[in-house]
């Protein structure tokens, strides 16, 4: 499961975001695109809706200006642009709130849609990194101020560079939230954002086969 530093990673060791058990899914909208909605689900990837059309069991009934109705496990919501993630009430999350599953590719990484601040992002679990490490386009993505950070050095493939050290005020992956997380921002281009110690050392984990269960301390 230990992957190399967020500066050796290759595109080649992405993958499909990891699978979790099925309940009622998370739902944000990022964006509107004419009548069609960007939906961000569980904090995957984007996925652009036009009303009458669902995506892992969420479906756009209607848009206007910058709010979408969708339905949810067969009950309606009303969603904003950059407000917080929407679940219907009563239905069981997908995940406990101290525990999530993940699951290994092909190439045993474990890939995770998540949220920093609200803000979704990819993650690749790294037990070999000390930190969550983000790439400088991430953080921009995510609205952090890191430029104000602390300057720190950091080794890469082609040498050192300057990179930055904060603390992200919150972190989730997918219904449990971690606050005040040491991270790191490189200026290196990465495939995803390393889910490290500073997040990971909160957990216990257990490993059977290709699933990995984390367990809140």
């Amino acid at each position: 499961m230990n992957a190399a530093a967020p500066f050796f990673l290759a595109a080649a060791a992405l993958a499909l975001p990891a699978a979790t058990a099925l309940a009622a899914p998370s739902v944000a909208l990022q964006g509107m695109l004419g009548k069609s909605a960007l939906l961000v689900i569980d904090g995957g990837t984007p996925r652009t809706l036009a009303p009458g059309q669902s995506w892992q069991g969420v479906k756009v009934i209607a848009t206007s200006g910058d709010t979408a109705t969708v339905e949810i496990d067969g009950q309606r919501r009303s969603l904003r642009v950059g407000e917080a993630p929407s679940r219907v009430q009563g239905v069981a999350p997908r995940n406990s709130a101290n525990k999530f599953i993940l699951t290994a590719d092909a190439r045993g990484h474990f890939f995770t849609g998540g949220f920093i601040n609200n803000r979704p992002i990819r993650f690749m679990v790294d037990t070999g990194a000390s930190f969550i490490a983000l790439s400088e386009a991430m953080a921009e993505a995510a609205g952090l101020d890191y430029k104000n950070a602390q300057r720190v050095t950091m080794n890469t493939a082609n040498g050192q560079a300057q990179g930055w050290a904060m603390k992200l005020a919150q972190v989730r992956v997918g219904d449990v939230t971690i606050y005040n997380v040491d991270a790191v921002i490189t200026p290196a281009p990465m495939p995803a954002a390393l889910l490290g110690n500073s997040f990971l050392n909160h957990f216990a984990m257990q490993r059977n086969g290709s699933r990995m269960e984390f367990t809140r301390r």
